[in-house]
This record gives C-alpha cells, structure tokens and sequence, in this order.
C-alpha cells in the first residue's frame, strides 16, 4: 500500500506495518517522511541501494541495529543518525515500545532492499 498522509491503524508498506506514516515533502532524489511505530512493530532489515537515511527521534528512544560493521545505536528525542548507501539496518522502539521518527531519505533514487533476519 502507498504511504498515508493521514494518521490510519496498521498502515502498510511493503513487508512491515507501521502505525503511522506520513510522507512530509518529496522532490526528485529526496524524501521526508514521519513513522510512529506501536508497540512490537519495527522496520525490518533493510538497506537502500543510493540514499542515505537520516533518522531523527521525535518520540523514543528508538533503537537502530546496524551491520557491517555490527552495532547497536539508541536515539533519544532530538537525536539524529545517518546511515550511508548499502548499510544493513533495522529500526524499533526500544525494549520494542511504541516511538515515533523522521526520516530524511537522500540525495539519490530511494529504493527499499530487504535484507535477510
């Protein structure tokens, strides 16, 4: 299903539900979007071919799991993390509760590569 730019239960993208997604502005080789994720929800194991995804916690602490190399990085409220081009990760609330983050995707083509568990 395409992104919502309204708040909906269950909104779903892909392999992941997420409990809001909205996308806040978009232009040729960049995109704004906001996710809140309910409770156990997460974004699974990606990685973007081009972009790099800047994430900022709004509502946390959000937990972000990296790869290569292996790392595990929490966000309060106001922090931010950029993850480069082909880098595995995975976002959740921390200790999986609900949290709520931006995300700036860019500056390239954004594409969505699942990555395995």
């Amino acid at each position: 299903m395409a992104d919502s730019n309204s708040s909906s239960a269950g909104v779903r993208e892909g392999k992941y539900e997420a409990a809001e997604r909205f996308t806040l502005a978009e232009a040729p080789g960049l995109r704004v979007r906001q996710l809140g994720l309910a409770v156990g929800q997460c974004v699974p194991w990606h990685y973007h071919s081009d972009i790099t995804d800047t994430l900022f916690c709004m509502k946390g602490p959000i937990r972000v799991k990296l790869r290569s190399p292996a790392e595990v990085v929490v966000l309060q409220p106001g922090e931010t993390l950029a993850i480069p081009p082909g880098r595995p990760h995975l976002v959740a609330g921390e200790d999986n509760q609900a949290c709520q983050f931006m995300a700036v995707q860019g500056v390239g083509i954004y594409d969505y590569v699942a990555a395995d568990e």
